[in-house]
């Protein structure tokens, strides 16, 4: 089916439309504009309590204007006649200063589009509940999570966001796209107390695009409150080589890691320790990465990444960027395809103001067949990580560092909690020592994983 506008889109349209028309009249061999509009809510309450609650609006016009090879971009929230007759001037003024670059300019005419099915990434029902019970909902996944057990004394809060937007993109080459979406979320993050007087905090969220899609607060409270009590006794370990298990919430951070590094901007930089591997296997036989940007959910509605054209108004498409081990493609924008000799992948990300970046749509590794269980029943001594923070990966060397928390393996169990230990290896190596792939993908957000295990990691503690 496909998608109509509505009002306030077709106005935003003829915004748009209006000023790449009057950047085209003051001599701009071509140009483009992106309209964005949305609304937002959201409250945290504490202990039972309010501590912040926020409900806004916003509407604003970006514009990326072109005098041959020469660009420049400029973006307000005046949508008035004058705001955007300033809009304009402005662009125009600063692309007549800008160094030329003869990798600029749109993608060409014969290019652009949209896909034409309702990839269904709106709903009305984001906003159905009253703002009474938008609190109450914050509130009950707080009092789930303190309920729980004896041990959860405190918390950090529960919460509850609503959200709705619409974008539109004009060009000056016959371009004309608009889409909206809607998001709604709630989480709890409760703190547990051991004997010893010892805090430990974690939390837990379900996000969806749609409030019947949502877990209940009670169930992501109490699941919260699970989480914090297993971090309970944490302690340190002694420094060694082990087998390393990423649980899914901490393993998209490597999957995101392999999108950085395999980004057409790095990648023409020289910045990426992928920079002239494709064709290569850069990782396990049993690894294959998906950027999809057309993907539904099993809910039937369509993923956090899902779009129906990119930032430049070409038509979302899926790529395949690992297959089997084998780096197929990178990601690219008709900027970064230019620089490279190579065609787009329809990755461009586009805000208001500034030129074009590279983005992802659904990005996830394919799920294996292993359940969490069997990944975990062969480790005779290894880490189970359940949280990151700090370093992370260089994209240049591949070097990875970060500091973990999570719990301790020994004979295929999960035994007492780790903190303050880090794990340290590098990407190049760590890809290709994936030796189980988990059946428990599940998107919580545009980049996904399931469980993975790696072989051979330092986790440093003692």
């Amino acid at each position: 089916m496909g998608i109509e506008r509505d009002e306030q889109a077709k106005h935003l349209e003829e915004l748009a439309a209006g000023a790449v028309e009057q950047a085209m009249k003051a001599g701009a061999t071509d140009a483009e504009a992106v309209g964005r509009e949305g609304d937002e809510f959201s409250v945290n309450v504490r202990m039972g309590e309010v501590e912040t609650l926020k409900e806004s609006g916003s509407r604003a016009l970006g514009l990326r204007v072109y005098f041959g090879k020469r660009s420049a971009s400029t973006s307000t929230s005046d949508l008035s006649a004058d705001g955007l007759k300033t809009l304009v001037e402005g662009a125009v003024a600063l692309a007549k200063v800008t160094e030329e670059d003869p990798c600029a300019g749109l993608a060409e005419a014969g290019e652009f589009g949209a896909v034409a099915d309702d990839l269904h990434l709106y709903y009305d029902d984001v906003y159905s509940l009253e703002g009474k019970e938008r609190i109450e909902w914050a509130r009950r996944a707080e009092a789930a999570a303190l309920a729980f057990d004896a041990r959860i004394t405190n918390s950090d809060g529960g919460s509850f966001e609503a959200a709705t937007g619409r974008k539109v993109l004009v060009n000056s080459r016959g371009f004309r796209g608009h889409s909206r979406s809607s998001y709604a979320g709630v989480a709890a993050a409760p703190l547990a107390v051991d004997v010893n007087g010892a805090m430990q905090r974690d939390g837990w969220w379900s996000s969806a695009r749609r409030i019947g899609d949502l877990e209940s607060p009670e169930s992501v409270g109490e699941e919260a409150a699970r989480r914090a009590l297993r971090k309970l006794g944490a302690r340190r370990v002694k420094t060694q080589q082990a087998p390393v298990v990423f649980a899914p919430e901490v393993a998209r951070s490597l999957i995101g890691a392999v999108f950085e590094a395999a980004s057409g901007d790095a990648i023409w930089r020289g910045a990426s320790f992928l920079a002239g591997k494709l064709g290569e296997q850069i990782a396990a036989p049993n690894l294959t990465i998906i950027d999809d940007h057309l993907m539904m959910l099993p809910t039937g509605v369509g993923g956090f990444g899902t779009s129906a054209f990119d930032g430049e108004g070409l038509p979302s498409q899926r790529t395949v960027v690992v297959e089997n081990g084998v780096l197929k493609r990178y990601l690219l924008n008709t900027y970064t395809a230019r620089k490279l000799g190579m065609v787009s992948t329809h990755n461009a990300s586009r805000g208001l103001a500034g030129a074009p970046g590279v983005g992802f749509g659904n990005f996830y590794l394919e799920p294996g067949t292993l359940s969490p269980e069997e990944i975990l029943k062969d480790i005779d001594a290894g880490l189970y990580v359940t949280g990151l923070m700090g370093f992370g990966v260089n994209a240049v060397t591949g070097d990875y560092s970060q500091g973990a928390t999570g719990l301790w393996i020994e004979k295929g169990a999960l035994t007492h909690a780790v903190e303050q230990v880090t794990i340290a290896g590098n990407l190049k190596e760590m890809l290709k020592e994936i030796t189980a792939v988990g059946n428990d993908l599940v998107f919580r957000g545009a980049v996904a994983a399931p469980t993975i295990r790696i072989d051979g990691m330092t986790v440093a503690g003692e």
